[in-house]
């Protein structure tokens, strides 16, 4: 089947306008002779080839382009959407996807600087600990306001270049800003006060010092959370649907590599190493983390081409006040599809529990470690105290080394084993290549991306209850080792469900108003016997024909909101987490020195209830297989009864 002899879909338009769809001769309709559907292909997946193979709006799949001399799909050859435009949901290859998600890697590394460091630079400065509690609760706030701030606009972004990449590029520059701000807060101060004459040494200096250092965290904070929620919006919009767990597989990876590079730095003094970056460990370390976002964010920006948002529906209008933009948080809240809205469900509870883990075990370790010499020396002073916890604290990180790198692997591994929830649509005539059939071989039916992450919430719990009988450093770590598979599944499992939902959904919102389009042209011609609206008008971005919404398209978001959404579901139950652990600290902490303090077991077991809770909520979630076919036949079942799309296509002839 030749491909059709107008326009190449390749061919370059100025930028000021979106390529026009071209009105050459329609191509013959392909026939199933041409391609067989994986045994796993989804009702959802079989009728979108449909659509995608009879609607004039989207151009067919011809033999040039789909079928190569082997029989086997050209996964390579672009798949072209209205206008000659990528349809994203093309096979990607697995180097795509790295560079795709690359960029959450550097982000991760400054995270773990912030994280691990934050603490010890800020009490540095003469920060009370009373006070950091009042810090630290930055990152949850941000988190709560600032990702659904930052989907709602990036979905509402129009630049040519992208609706993702402006808040990427602009998030990472300001956090590169603020990180090396905070690092050189002491210098930056006393060097600004000095030329009026102040004492650099003065209670006010060292006052001004430490204001303007937690005002940075929290400029830092909120930098970071509109760098993540680009990057995920990013890597949604970026990967096809049958690819998102793979994408966020690929994410999870790169971030437990950014987890061990973070972690590991902490180990050796790199102001010996790097005297170039700075005089401390924490400047040396700002830089490295600044280094390693700006690198990794502009390969992934310069390497992944986005859809261009102009031919997407006009921009909704703008944010107003802060009523305004609450009010439409809430307006999305409650139009969550109903899979999204169970894994928040699910997320809000894990993450009660998971706060508690990533904030004290280290404290939790240590204190296992100091309770037999306390026990034994009563009496210490001060300063010995000081120094056997600083023993423990290393200790204690140590075990955040292991469960990194017990992360990472799990990170590695599981992905071979978990059953896929979706299949690519391929035809195919040869078996496929040996390492493909040993690799299948190692996927377990039954263990599908849900279920793994419920049997995963079970394990974290289980292992949070059994700090009942742990006693020792040793076993204590063996603990925190165990919980890095957990982790690695709540880093991979929730992202992919819901960035598989968001992807599908978009894919039928962007079908079913090209097919809206379509049928009010061919409609209005045959009833007018005039000529109708040419079909570029359809394609070009002011046309209401071309934006004719359909219900679903104005009640579902997009990607951004919906991730944004998806945070708050993350973020929010941390600051109930930390009250939450102050009432507990406040009733059962004991004086520093003193042995047999066992106040962060009981949070870690109050964390371990609330995962209990998040296992019940866990089983109400979809499997995707079932979503898959039950939404592909409820969105396309209309269209079905009242004609194929290859009835329009003969209307349109008449």
């Amino acid at each position: 089947m030749p491909p059709s002899t107008s326009q190449s879909p390749t061919r370059r338009h100025p930028v000021d306008h979106p390529p026009p769809y071209d009105e050459g001769p329609l191509r013959a309709l392909p026939t199933d002779a041409n391609f067989t559907h994986n045994s796993r292909t989804t009702s959802f997946e079989r009728l979108l080839i449909r659509v995608s193979e009879q609607s004039p709006l989207i151009s067919p799949r011809t033999s040039a382009d789909t079928i190569t001399g082997n029989g086997m799909r050209d996964f390579d050859a672009p798949s072209m959407d209205v206008g000659g435009e990528d349809d994203g949901q093309e096979t990607k290859s697995t180097l795509y996807l790295v560079l795709l998600v690359l960029s959450i890697g550097g982000l991760q590394i400054a995270w773990c600087v912030e994280l691990s460091n934050g603490t010890p630079y800020l009490l540095s400065l003469g920060l009370s600990k009373s006070l950091m509690a009042l810090v630290w609760i930055a990152g949850p706030l941000s988190g709560t306001l600032v990702q659904p701030y930052v989907g709602i606009r990036s979905d509402n972004c129009r630049i040519s270049w992208g609706k993702r990449k402006p808040f990427m590029i602009g998030g990472a520059l300001a956090t590169i800003v603020s990180l090396l701000a905070l690092a050189w807060t002491r210098e930056i101060v006393q060097g600004f006060l000095g030329l009026f004459g102040v004492d650099p040494t003065s209670d006010g200096t060292k006052n001004m010092v430490i204001i303007v250092a937690v005002l940075f965290v929290y400029v830092l904070d909120f930098a970071i959370n509109t760098v993540q929620a680009a990057i995920r919006a990013f890597i949604v919009d970026g990967a096809p649907t049958h690819q998102q767990e793979s994408a966020n597989a690929w994410a999870g990876r790169i971030t437990g590599v950014g987890n061990i590079l973070g972690y590991l730095s902490g180990y050796v003094r790199l102001p010996a190493i790097l005297p170039f970056f700075g005089n401390t460990q924490f400047q040396v370390l700002c830089v490295i983390a600044c280094i390693s976002l700006g690198v990794t964010v502009a390969i992934s920006s310069l390497t992944i081409k986005e859809r261009d948002p102009r031919r997407e529906r006009p921009a909704e209008a703008a944010i107003g006040g802060v009523v305004a933009f609450f009010k439409q948080v809430f307006t999305s809240v409650r139009r969550l599809p109903p899979q999204i809205r169970a894994v928040c469900e699910v997320q809000f509870f894990a993450w009660i529990g998971w706060f508690p883990f990533l904030f004290y075990i280290t404290t939790y370790v240590g204190q296992l470690y100091v309770n037999p010499i306390f026990a034994d020396h009563p009496n210490m002073t001060s300063d010995e105290i000081d120094e056997v916890w600083e023993e423990a604290t290393r200790i204690g990180t140590f075990s955040l080394l292991v469960f990194a790198f017990t992360s990472f692997a799990a990170n590695i591994l599981l992905p071979f084993f978990v059953a896929p929830s979706y299949a690519p649509t391929a035809s195919v005539s040869d078996p496929p290549e040996k390492p493909n059939r040993i690799l299948q071989k190692l996927v377990i039916p039954w263990l599908t991306l849900r279920r793994a992450w419920l049997l995963s919430l079970v394990l974290y719990a289980v292992t949070l209850f059994c700090t009942f009988f742990v006693s020792t450093p040793t076993g204590g770590t063996v603990l925190v080792g165990i919980v890095g598979i957990a982790w690695a599944l709540t880093l991979w499992a929730p992202f992919a469900l819901i960035s598989a939902e968001i992807s599908k959904r978009d894919a039928l919102r962007r079908t079913k108003c090209f097919q809206s389009g379509q049928r009010t042209r061919s409609f209005g011609h045959q009833s007018s016997h005039r000529p109708s609206t040419p079909l570029s008008s359809l394609s070009h971005p002011t046309s209401p024909m071309y934006f004719n919404r359909t219900d679903a398209e104005e009640e579902t978001d997009q990607a951004g909101i919906i991730l944004g959404i998806h945070n708050v579901a993350i973020a929010a139950p941390q600051v109930i987490a930390t009250l939450g652990s102050s009432v507990i600290f406040r009733s059962l902490q004991k004086p520093r020195g003193a042995a047999d303090d066992d106040s962060v077991g009981w949070v870690l077991r109050a964390g371990a209830v609330a995962t209990c809770v998040a296992v019940w909520f866990c089983t109400r979630v979809k499997e995707e297989r079932d979503e898959n076919d039950r939404d592909g036949m409820r969105s396309f079942g209309d269209e079905e009864r009242r004609g194929s799309a290859a009835g329009l296509v003969t209307g349109m002839a008449h």
